[in-house]
């Protein structure tokens, strides 16, 4: 998954393992299994329901195509039945997800804050590992993201799983084959749909890979100017005297420059993410539809198939395109855990110094017995 973000630096590695050994116990709780549990279950009802609903696809435009008053009131029928379900599955799933996230950020937060606050490390751990660590932003926002985007993802990594097994089926039998007359003979193609689909994504995957591959790096920038700009408001809030100082202005300025120059950076990132992204919105069910075209105006499929194929292309590009649409949000997840894990590693680094001046002073003091 870290190769989709192109080259990371090891330190950037070993931050992010620093912090899933902190924040990867929560995982092993029972709580936590149950919720997952639940998630998983609620995505394969929806998986169902999503399902169902591809063949309703095929029988209500069959209905409308020879213009069968009753059958289509008996799909309006069961459409309703099957809306009613989906509505009720994400209504669950969302309080589900939601429980998780914030059960895990508050272990996380409550394991940060008592680290920071141990030993008084809040008045040694500013500038640690050669960058600034702003406790207070990491502890706030950077695991807030760090908690609540892994869910979100592996749930939606789940159902592109899922789909992708099921649809890709689908797509295979009723999309069936397309012949190209050439040279005399006849091309046959079976299962060209999931061809063209797999096609599709990898140029969409490769694309998002290509304009994103520095979108950590960029999105770690502005996280860490934010944190600046506070510990610079902060800090003239706090001063013991009341009396303005003549370069709180100019200091201020900097921050706050240093946030919009990096906001514009990040802008700039996400108008080339949202190009493929966006573009691949408009394109995939225009794609399925085209790509059906062929074989409906030959007579070898009826209007229902061809929706319910370019339904099925719709759900198993969205399937295959789940970095596509989740590139973004990883991003942002990766620049957060990485953080996090800094801090982290900043406390462990405090520790080794005061370990070893300890063991120092043990050292010493054996050497130097005082004389009775």
């Amino acid at each position: 998954m870290f190769a989709a973000f192109g080259p990371l630096s090891p330190s950037s590695l070993r931050a992010v393992r620093r912090f899933w050994r902190s924040a990867g116990g929560f995982w092993r709780r029972p709580v936590s299994w149950g919720l997952i549990v639940f998630l998983v279950v609620s995505v394969v009802l929806q998986l169902l329901v999503q399902y169902r609903l591809n063949f309703w696809n095929r029988d209500f435009f069959n209905a409308l195509e020879v213009r069968d008053g009753e059958r289509i009131a008996h799909e309006a029928r069961i459409l309703i039945i099957l809306v009613a379900s989906s509505i009720a599955i994400a209504v669950a799933a969302v309080w589900v997800r939601m429980t998780f996230q914030w059960l895990w950020r508050n272990l996380l937060t409550s394991g940060l804050i008592g680290a920071w606050l141990d030993n008084q490390r809040y008045q040694r751990v500013g500038f640690v590992n050669g960058e600034r660590q702003n406790a207070e932003y990491r502890v706030t926002d950077d695991a807030r993201v760090a908690t609540e985007a892994p869910i979100d993802l592996i749930v939606g990594l789940l159902s592109s799983l899922l789909s992708a097994s099921v649809f890709v089926t689908v797509l295979w039998n009723v999309g069936g084959a397309l012949e190209i007359r050439i040279w005399g003979g006849t091309l046959v193609i079976p299962g060209y749909l999931v061809l063209a689909c797999i096609i599709y994504a990898s140029f969409t995957n490769f694309g998002m890979m290509i304009v994103g591959r520095h979108m950590v790096e960029i999105i770690g920038r502005k996280n860490q100017a934010e944190a600046d700009f506070k510990y610079a408001v902060a800090r003239v809030n706090t001063r013991t005297t009341l009396d303005p100082q003549p370069e709180d202005a100019s200091i201020l300025a900097e921050a706050q420059g240093a946030v919009i120059g990096q906001w514009r950076r990040v802008c700039g990132q996400y108008m080339r993410t949202t190009l493929v992204s966006h573009g691949n919105w408009l394109l995939a069910p225009i794609m399925g539809l085209l790509l059906c075209a062929p074989n409906y105006v030959m007579g070898t499929v009826t209007l229902g198939q061809v929706t319910q194929a370019a339904a099925a292309f719709v759900s198993v590009q969205g399937a295959f395109n789940w970095l596509v649409d989740n590139y973004p949000r990883l991003a942002e997840w990766m620049s957060s855990a990485t953080r996090v894990g800094i801090l982290l590693e900043s406390f462990d680094k405090l520790d080794s110094i005061e370990l070893a001046a300890s063991r120092h002073q043990v050292d010493g003091a054996a050497a130097n017995p005082q004389p009775t």
